[in-house]
């Protein structure tokens, strides 16, 4: 007795391997795991930058300046400890506060709310709105692939099951749209654009508050502001599994 190889069921196998591949390299993989590691570790040490730089909680103005610059490195080395297992720290000091920032926590009032608005609160709100809109696009755009995908299966099975067609077209159709459906939830597109875009309304709302500020009242609404970034940051931080409480 010959033993025939159906050349269409060897691709559909292939098509489940490499799905079942990517999985477990994503899984197991450390790729990912330490780039969402660097991400917080970035997303720290921006937000505590910015707090010293404009003089917000904790860096308040009326603290001594050497004790301003203490507290700083001592935040900063408190995050690059946490994720030092995957991010290398930076050669040279970089836990101490630049010469612009610096400069900019010597200026006006003023000054400091203008940079803070404009290159710190518009950037990160426009930042957010595109991520929102270009999420919104990619998960339309797959459910659309996925959608059409599944409508051609069943013609193809229907045509299996009353055509006597003898290539299983529909068996191999459906290693693609698992593999689809996989990196769909993978991306969680719809979250994405669901978090970005409540982000973006939240900071909004903040530049408005922070134009009209009182300079006593200025160091909590910097904070308010920068903890609305980093509620997003921790919500994509745990859609990944990947929290770290004490970081952000």
């Amino acid at each position: 007795m010959t033993w025939k190889v159906d050349p269409w069921a060897v691709v559909s196998l292939l098509g489940f391997l490499a799905a079942l591949s990517a999985e477990i390299f994503i899984i197991y993989g450390r790729h990912e795991r330490d780039w969402y590691q660097a991400r917080a570790g970035a997303e720290s040490v921006k937000t505590l930058s910015w707090r010293y730089a404009v003089g917000a909680d904790p860096f308040f103005l009326n603290l001594p300046p050497q004790g301003s610059a203490t507290l700083f490195r001592e935040r900063v080395s408190q995050v690059m400890g946490q994720i030092s297992e995957t991010v290398p720290p930076p050669s040279g000091d970089g836990s101490a506060p630049t010469v612009q920032m610096q400069t900019l926590r010597d200026s006006p009032i003023a000054i400091r709310r203008d940079a803070y608005l404009t290159y710190r609160t518009h950037k990160q709100r426009e930042w957010y709105t595109n991520k929102a809109r270009q999420n919104k696009n990619a998960s339309i755009a797959w459910q659309i692939l996925l959608l059409i995908s599944e409508i051609v299966a069943v013609v193809l099975a229907a045509g299996r099951v009353f055509g006597n067609w003898n290539i299983d077209f529909a068996g191999i159709l459906a290693a693609f749209i698992g593999a689809g459906a996989a990196w769909l939830a993978l991306k969680q597109h719809t979250t994405l654009r669901a978090a970005y875009a409540l982000t973006a309304a939240e900071l909004q709302k903040q530049s408005v508050s922070l134009l009209s500020v009182s300079d006593e009242d200025w160091p909590k609404s910097v904070a308010d502001a920068e903890e609305a970034i980093s509620r997003e940051h921790t919500m994509w931080l745990a859609s990944r599994g990947e929290v770290n409480e004490a970081i952000g």
